[in-house]
């Protein structure tokens, strides 16, 4: 083991994510670094990935903790149940797993946001996670 690189967390819970809702049905998702028209889409999923503090454990071991956030968006007027749908398949995915030694909690939601972009329907769903580095 040694020191995590942020990037390959990232990649790996974008990865699992973009793999997921590339079919059945396929559902465009948004990552912070690439570019977006939220009016081209009615249905989206925006996936933020951010580290927090790390913890040292006094073993030479850190362990750093992060946030996934993760939102999905639909048509105004329909009401939860698509964004239900789809928030149970993201939180399949998460939901106590451990993937590429991403160990991931328990995901919180999907909660309804009342200050959605206009014309959206918004669901959000948290996952917290953690990974160890030998320092």
């Amino acid at each position: 083991m040694a020191a995590v690189d942020l990037n390959t967390v990232r990649s790996t819970i974008e990865a699992r994510l973009a793999t997921e809702l590339a079919s059945s049905p396929a559902i465009p998702v948004v990552f912070n670094n690439m570019t977006f028209d939220s009016t081209a889409e009615d249905t989206f999923v925006q996936c933020v990935t951010s580290f927090g503090s790390g913890e040292y454990l006094g073993t030479g071991i850190n362990k750093v903790v992060g946030l996934v956030l993760i939102n999905i968006f639909t048509e105004e007027g329909l009401g939860a149940g698509s964004n239900f749908t789809i928030g149970k398949r993201i939180r399949d995915l998460y939901n106590r797993v451990v993937v590429s030694d991403v160990f991931f909690d328990s995901p919180v939601g999907p909660e309804v946001l009342t200050s959605s972009p206009e014309g959206k329907f918004q669901t959000q769903i948290r996952i917290t996670f953690e990974i160890s580095e030998e320092l």
